[in-house]
């Protein structure tokens, strides 16, 4: 997969700057789309989907109750399948978290009841025999499952998201920035934190400026582009909270964190597996909005500049 150029772009010439902007962020949205189609086709992105696939998909009642459970989960699974389909077993001592499985049995046309239930119960159907009836859902059990963090043995494969290069002046005039776009911001240690594997969490208040919450890290250079990405939540998608759209919402988010971390000379080709990994929606998408990516890019690039300019007068 290609790389971005980590170099720095500058537009010194006050009469061309903003055409210029928008040209140079229309081909880094196209080289974007690119990245995503390589990476899409990786070798590296094969394996991760494939692992992906063999986690089940929580209802919502069962993802409450892992939240309430271990807040810091992100992937679960039952003991055996952690042996089976991953080559890990959970570590001792390890406390299991229970979840509602669903029962699959024969079930009775008329009534629902499985057959135990059925002969217990006041319904007459004897149509067919109960070994004729079709399965279906008869009701649930409690079931243990265990987070891939309670888990030891072979490494899962993972996303190389994160942006790399320097970021020891970004990551302050970043911060400062936030009181100008109207945007209120923390920076959580990660033993505070508590939004799993999220790297940052934008929320929308009725009475107040959003708020945007990032998991502090070493890496500065991704914790800048995670701001970026939270910012641009907090500047696009106040009012949109539609499960349907959020796919979009994230492919804007993250491609503006790429438009930014890129003007500032950082290494964001890492964006191109963020978006692969949502895959809801061609990567050309970007492209069909690019007026909002283009728009608030620039606009949190001036702020920034802004705020670094009076940092060294």
């Amino acid at each position: 997969m290609d790389t971005s150029n980590s170099s720095r772009e500058t537009f010194d010439d006050s009469d061309t700057r903003q055409d210029e902007m928008h040209s140079t962020i229309e081909t880094w949205l196209e080289d974007l789309v690119c990245e995503v189609d390589d990476a899409v086709s990786s070798e590296q992105f094969s394996a991760w989907l494939d692992v992906q696939s063999r986690f089940h998909d929580y209802s919502p009642r069962n993802t409450l109750l892992i939240k309430l459970q271990c807040p810091h989960a992100t992937r679960v699974a039952g003991f055996r399948t952690w042996q089976r389909e991953f080559d890990r077993c959970v570590s001792e001592g390890e406390k299991a978290i229970w979840i509602w499985a669903p029962i699959i049995a024969r079930k009775c046309p008329e009534c629902g009841n499985s057959s135990s239930y059925h002969e217990r119960s006041d319904c007459a159907y004897d149509d067919t025999e109960p070994n004729e009836w079709n399965k279906g859902l008869v009701g649930f059990r409690p079931a243990p499952v265990f987070d891939v963090s309670q888990t030891e043995g072979e490494p899962l494969p993972e996303l190389e998201t994160e942006a790399n290069g320097s970021a020891d002046e970004l990551v302050p005039a970043l911060l400062e920035a936030a009181a100008v776009l109207e945007v209120e911001v923390a920076v959580v240690s990660p033993r505070d934190w508590s939004h799993g594997r999220a790297k940052g969490v934008c929320q929308y208040r009725l009475d107040g400026r959003p708020l945007v919450e990032i998991r502090d890290c070493e890496n500065e250079a991704d914790l800048a582009v995670t701001l970026v990405h939270e910012y641009a939540h907090a500047l696009l998608h106040a009012g949109l909270g539609t499960e349907d759209e959020r796919a979009k919402r994230e492919l804007e988010a993250e491609a503006v964190g790429y438009i930014v971390g890129r003007y500032f000379g950082l290494d964001t080709s890492g964006s191109a597996f963020y978006l692969a990994a949502w895959n809801g929606d061609e990567p050309e998408t970007v492209l069909d909005r690019l007026e909002r990516i283009s728009s608030t890019s620039q606009n949190i690039i001036d702020v920034v500049e802004g705020v670094i300019e009076e940092r060294f007068v």
